[in-house]
C-alpha cells in the first residue's frame, strides 16, 4: 500500500540539484495532517485533515465531529489505505518527514479551468481552409453522416467546458524536503491554481531510469573481444 498525505500548491520556482543542473519545481506545503479516524473493517482505510478552518464557517455535525477529536476544524479531509499507517492513532500529527528526497510521488488535484471552450483549442483541431472566402476556419463543421449510421457518434469531440476536471500526474521526483517548513520540492508542474488543495501518493509503478551513455576518450582503443577457437 501507499503512504499518502494532504498538501497545498504553493507555486513554482527553481533550483540547482546536486550536479549543478537548473531544475523547475513546485513548491507544496504538506501537512502536517491530523488523523481523524481509523477504519479497520471492512477496508482498512485512513482519514486524515489539512488546514484549520474557522468554527464559524463549518457545519454543527462536523462541528461536533471534531470536538469529540479535541481537534481544530480543518477544511481539507480525505482518506487513504491503511498501509504504512498502521502505527498511528487517532488525534496523532503527521508532517513532511515521512518523504524523503529521491522518492517519487503520484499528486491528485482539480486543474484549472478555462471555461467554454471551441473545438481548436479544446481538441487541437487544424481548423477550416483560411482563403478563398471560407468561413468555416474554427467551426465543428459535419458532425455525422447523412444516412448511415445517420447519427452523431457517442464520444464525438465537440466544443465545450475546458478544464476544472480531477486529474493525477505521476511519478514526480521529490528533490528536496523541508521538514521544519513541511515543504516539498516536486520536480515539473501539478495540477491546479495556486493555494489548490492536492493529494499525494508514494508512487507504485516508478519510471525507468535512464543510463547515459559515457563519452569515450579520444583515440582510446576498444577492447576486442578473444576469438572463437575453431574446432
Amino acid at each position: 500500500m501507499s503512504t499518502g498525505l494532504l498538501g497545498k500548491k504553493i507555486g513554482m520556482t527553481q533550483v540547482f540539484d546536486s550536479q549543478g543542473r537548473l531544475v523547475v519545481v513546485t513548491a507544496i506545503e504538506a501537512g502536517p495532517c491530523f488523523v481523524l479516524e481509523i477504519k479497520a473493517t471492512p477496508l482498512a482505510k485512513i482519514k486524515l485533515g489539512f488546514a484549520p478552518k474557522k468554527e464559524s464557517r463549518i457545519k454543527k455535525p462536523q462541528l461536533g465531529f471534531f470536538k469529540k477529536l479535541n481537534v481544530s476544524p480543518l477544511s481539507f479531509v480525505r482518506e487513504f489505505p491503511l498501509g504504512e499507517f498502521k502505527d498511528y492513532k487517532v488525534g496523532q500529527e503527521i508532517k513532511a518527514n515521512i518523504f524523503k528526497a529521491g522518492d517519487y510521488v503520484n499528486i491528485t488535484g482539480t486543474s484549472i479551468g478555462k471555461g467554454f471552450q471551441g473545438g481548436v483549442k479544446r481538441w487541437h483541431w487544424k481548423g477550416g481552409n483560411k482563403t478563398h472566402g471560407s468561413t468555416s476556419h474554427r467551426r465543428a463543421g459535419s458532425i455525422g453522416s447523412s444516412t448511415t449510421p445517420g447519427r452523431t457518434i457517442r464520444g464525438h469531440h465537440m466544443p465545450g467546458h475546458m478544464g476544472n476536471e480531477r486529474v493525477t500526474v505521476k511519478n514526480l521526483l521529490i528533490v528536496k524536503v523541508d521538514a521544519a517548513n513541511n515543504l516539498l520540492l516536486v520536480k515539473g508542474a501539478i495540477p491546479g491554481y495556486k493555494s489548490n488543495f492536492v493529494i499525494l501518493n508514494k508512487s507504485i509503478k516508478k519510471p525507468k531510469v535512464m543510463v547515459e551513455p559515457q563519452p569515450t576518450k579520444a583515440g582510446a582503443k576498444k577492447e576486442s573481444k578473444p576469438a572463437a577457437k575453431k574446432k
